[in-house]
């Protein structure tokens, strides 16, 4: 059976590079009928926090992805945190067995200056460490050359000369990262390890750890970093990075993770999709060994795709959740959840098709929302539209012939287009005269639309506050 892993260190939130590894893993355990198992490697005690641990297990749930096998969903390699491995006693076993095959040994170090070595040791050093000095176990890279086949960039060969002795076992007993997920990767039966190249300087090293303990090697495949437009790899400096970030600003999963696994992956047709349903069409040998730019432009496209073809009753309860998760405008919130769904899902219905995320929605949807007097009117409509000589004629106008019509879409439109003829305006100056009335602003959802949606009572309203404000203006 295929089974492979994601093993974050919880030492802070989670990266977008990161959650694509996972997806590329997820992907090809459900397509092969696998498992998809999550460790968490918090060996870097000073660091991991069990917050962070937290936050990655609601990151990748957010993403829409499920692990068979982790800390929360015990399974047959339990447990899955490095540290409660180290508890158990699960390293100590193999440290013993690669000392005892002089395969490793002992690294005394100075009581004066833990840095210095003073000695090495293929037996435990007891007269050292029962006077205080730090222990440590190393690994001696052998004379030769190291070889292992990588699934994205073919047959790799490291002359051996060329790599370090390294550390498996730190003064303190705890493994270091390549010790510990060797062992691990091999007492959990992973199959294939698909990670970022940047892992790629340790897959000589942990190919050396299993030819000495005589195991057989996962399949490795190292994938290109996401890079930033300076082609430099994706950190803070290019803006939000993590998953939080993203959930945060308004992003659905559905496009953060319809746009990362574009990121790697050749797909062969549209480019917009829910991942969940291309799992048959995922395969390894679509991965893309090219470099690959992180750019928010065309992922803010790829959600706003998917923000307007997302069920309107998924939606609402989307949009109500990030309101209130990000605590803006919980008042706002409040009148928008007391709408008839009805009311509800045609606002967000004409909202959606000029934005591109949850932000941007909810700035559309604020004039619908805010009370009668509390909407602010923007410069540019006071000084083009409010201020104007024919402001009040208009809106007289407007009131006028909307009250003689039926209240819909088409007898708004035929009210507003007789209110521009009456008065000889011209559309666009009542169509903004009217819009800016209304709402307070320039740019809006369709006009029509945004009129009827409000409700006749609430339009009457706003567009008599208006007319009050030109009267003041003009007796000023």
């Amino acid at each position: 059976m295929i089974r492979v892993r994601f093993a974050p260190s919880p030492t802070g939130y989670l990266h977008v590079g990161g959650v694509r590894t996972a997806l590329f893993n997820w992907m090809f355990a459900r397509k092969t009928g696998g498992k998809f198992i999550l460790r968490i490697e918090d060996t870097d005690t000073m660091r991991s926090s069990e917050s962070f641990e937290k936050q990655i297990y609601q990151s990748l749930r957010w993403c829409g992805l499920d692990w068979d096998e982790g800390p929360d969903q015990p399974g047959p390699c339990s447990p899955y945190r490095q540290m409660e491995r180290f508890r158990q006693g699960v390293y100590q076993e193999y440290f013993q067995k690669l000392v005892k095959l002089k395969k490793a040994h002992f690294v005394i170090y100075s009581k004066e200056n833990p840095k210095k070595e003073i000695a090495t040791s293929a037996e435990y050093p007891n007269q050292y460490a029962s006077k205080g000095h730090e222990i440590t176990i190393r690994f001696p890279i052998p004379s030769g050359q190291t070889q292992f086949e990588d699934l994205l960039k073919g047959n790799m060969v490291y002359e051996n000369e060329a790599l370090e002795d390294f550390l498996i076992m730190k003064s303190n007993g705890i493994p270091v990262y390549n010790f510990a997920a060797v062992v691990d990767d091999h007492l959990m039966g992973i199959t294939h390890v698909i990670r970022g190249e940047d892992h790629l300087s340790n897959a000589p090293k942990q190919a050396q750890l299993y030819r000495a303990f005589g195991w057989e090697p996962p399949l490795f495949m190292h994938i290109p970093l996401i890079l930033g437009n300076d082609r430099t790899p994706l950190s803070k400096r290019h803006g939000g990075t993590s998953v939080e970030y993203f959930e945060k600003s308004g992003y659905l999963s559905d496009g953060l993770m319809n746009y990362l696994a574009l990121l790697g992956w050749s797909v062969d047709d549209d480019e917009i999709f829910l991942f969940a349903e291309r799992v048959n069409a995922f395969s390894l040998s679509k991965m893309t060994n090219r470099s690959v730019i992180f750019d928010y432009r065309k992922l803010e496209w790829i959600n706003g795709q998917h923000l307007r073809k997302c069920p309107v009753e998924k939606l609402a309860s989307q949009y109500s959740q990030w309101v209130k998760d990000t605590g803006r405008d919980l008042e706002t919130l409040g009148t928008f959840n007391r709408l008839s769904t009805g009311r509800k899902e045609y606002l967000l219905n004409i909202c959606r098709e000029k934005v591109n995320t949850l932000e941007a929605l909810h700035e559309f949807t604020l004039p619908f929302l805010l009370k009668d007097d509390q909407f602010p009117y923007e410069p540019e409509y006071v000084q083009k539209y409010r201020n104007h000589t024919m402001a009040l004629e208009i809106l007289q106008s407007f009131i006028v012939e909307l009250d003689q019509l039926p209240y819909s879409v088409e007898g708004i439109e035929k009210a507003l287009r007789l209110t521009a003829e009456k008065t000889g305006a011209g559309t666009k100056r009542v169509f903004q005269t009217v819009r800016g009335a209304i709402t307070g602003r320039m740019i809006t959802p369709g006009l029509y639309d945004s009129i009827y949606v409000m409700g006749k009572e609430k339009c009457l309203r706003r567009v008599q506050r208006t007319m009050s404000l030109v009267s003041l203006n003009a007796e000023g």
